[in-house]
């Protein structure tokens, strides 16, 4: 979609609208004032699960434990493994899980790990609560050596990993094992029935993740066929998205609402979906553009 502009009409977007669970963000806010909104429509029509991820996160942890090998968990550089790394680590100090090593095997997810860090404002401020509860948090960041968690730069250093023994977790990009490190750790040890493969976000069509998820006995990776025997699982919640009553919390929270309201970003049903919620619930009338429409504002 395409816009023309007139007069001092103010506009915003949603951009990817974060979820008001995440321990490590601030929740989202919307804008003060605003008369043109572009907003996303991933979830519309979608809930997620209500069960908190960690669960699933620390059973696929105690099975590997128990296997004596290794967790796979392709994860988006951004966000995800970050969201992961927290998790892992609350686990631990909980005692819920033991403290296997926890290797981040993605230049970029390394990069985005010190630059979140490096910024407590942008933190969660239930991150630096006081008392017994605000140290249990803080103890869950220590995203270091002495934390478990180790960063893996190099190339030779991520190929040095196939010779890793168990137990132990592996991060890596990309989060749909459509390319990066985790491609080798894949091919490497999808044959391997002491491999557990932790699906953590939404898997494509035509995705190896999604070919992973439906089952696949084998996948292709670097023009080579390889047998897949390790355990396959997904877990649902750390998601990035906004679901679709966290959508409408967000849109209700503006003082008042936009003259016009623009969905993107999402399948036609979830936008669809959005919709109606929206004018049912909220009274605002939203418009869902096509490819290449023209608007004049």
């Amino acid at each position: 979609m395409s816009a023309a502009t007139r007069g001092t009409s103010t506009r915003s977007s949603s951009g990817d609208l974060g979820r008001y669970v995440n321990p490590l963000l601030r929740d989202p806010s919307p804008p003060d004032d605003v008369e043109v909104l572009v907003m996303e429509s991933t979830y519309g029509g979608r809930q997620h699960s209500p069960q908190p991820p960690q669960e699933a996160l620390a059973t696929a942890v105690d099975d590997v434990v128990a296997r004596g090998g290794v967790l796979l968990v392709p994860a988006f550089a951004v966000g995800r493994t970050q969201d992961l790394l927290y998790a892992l680590r609350e686990l631990m100090v909980a005692n819920r899980i033991p403290n296997v090593p926890i290797y981040v095997d993605s230049p970029m997810a390394i990069e985005a790990t010190r630059i979140f860090l490096a910024h407590e404002e942008a933190h969660d401020p239930d991150l630096y609560v006081g008392g017994e509860l605000g140290r249990r948090r803080r103890e869950a960041l220590r995203w270091s050596a002495d934390g478990g968690v180790r960063y893996v730069q190099t190339r030779t250093d991520s190929q040095a990993l196939n010779d890793l023994a168990g137990p132990a977790v592996v991060i890596a990009a990309s989060g749909m094992a459509t390319g990066g490190r985790i491609l080798h750790h894949l091919k490497h040890r999808l044959p391997r029935r002491d491999t557990v493969v932790l699906l953590v976000g939404y898997q494509a069509e035509g995705t190896r993740g999604r070919l992973l998820l439906d089952g696949a006995k084998h996948v292709k990776i670097h023009g080579q066929d390889v047998a897949v025997h390790a355990q396959v699982r997904m877990v649902d919640g750390f998601s990035a998205h906004a679901g679709h009553d966290e959508l409408l919390r967000w849109l209700g929270g503006l003082r008042r609402p936009p003259q016009r309201l623009f969905l993107v970003h999402g399948e036609p049903e979830a936008a669809q979906a959005l919709q109606a919620a929206i004018q049912q619930q909220l009274g605002i009338r939203a418009e869902i553009p096509a490819y290449g429409d023209r608007v004049t504002l």
